[in-house]
């Protein structure tokens, strides 16, 4: 496993979205839900080819990781990009924690993942929401979570496609345990508390934690929903 701790698989994580927040003071964004008792932060790379935006890349990252890991907090990075073998070592040393690849896209990745796991960091599998749970096939023996899209990736703020409730719990009875389970796309105070039931551990949150301008209070309001109870200052 990588360098996000063990137990950290085992626990009910949000994971705020950066993508939402304010870029013109990203730091403070940042600080602000750290405040909340966070531990893990996403990081979503887009390269406008498969799909159609484009967001951070390997310096972004690099400008927040020292801040974020002073905090006691860890970088999961999801790369929605057409080739990422060719960026898995530059995100590596730019200092992300945990790593995720499509199986769309990856045509060995079993190679992909072991790689991810090499450079030091927790390898995830993640899968859009038309592609069937059979995609995964043996790479669930060779990841550390699966990351399951809730909407089509590409862009924040869209709606929570309902359906995704039941892969997942589909996905929670042919994962191995030590698997963990992330959703990202439209989770809010509405949803996430039936995800947890279904078998998620770690939630993927933008537009619910940063659109409202209160992102420690907002971030605060879903760990006390997942029955968590983070540590605060």
């Amino acid at each position: 496993m990588g360098r996000v701790p063990e137990e950290l698989f085992t626990r009910r994580l949000l994971a705020p979205s950066i993508l939402s927040a304010d870029f013109a003071e990203l730091g403070a964004e940042i600080d602000r839900v750290l405040d909340s008792g966070v531990r893990l932060l996403h990081v979503d790379v887009m390269d406008g080819h498969f799909v159609p935006n484009i967001t951070l890349g390997p310096p972004s990252v690099a400008a927040v990781s020292e801040r974020i890991h002073a905090r006691g907090a860890y970088i999961d990075a999801h790369l929605m990009i057409s080739d990422p073998d060719r960026y898995v070592e530059d995100f590596a040393r730019v200092g992300v924690d945990a790593l995720s690849v499509h199986v769309e896209v990856c045509p060995h990745l079993h190679r992909t993942l072991s790689r991810i796991r090499e450079l030091g960091l927790a390898a995830g599998v993640a899968i859009n929401p038309a592609t069937d749970l059979s995609a995964l096939g043996e790479a669930l023996l060779f990841c550390d979570y699966v990351l399951v899209m809730s909407v089509n990736p590409g862009f924040g703020g869209q709606s929570f496609i309902p359906e995704s409730l039941d892969k997942v719990r589909r996905l929670s009875e042919l994962a191995p345990p030590k698997v963990a389970i992330e959703v990202d796309g439209g989770v809010s105070a509405a949803n996430i508390v039936r995800l947890a039931e279904a078998g998620v551990r770690w939630f993927v949150a933008g537009s619910s934690v940063f659109s409202g301008g209160h992102p420690r209070r907002e971030a605060e309001r879903l760990q006390d929903l997942l029955g968590e109870t983070p540590v605060r200052p």
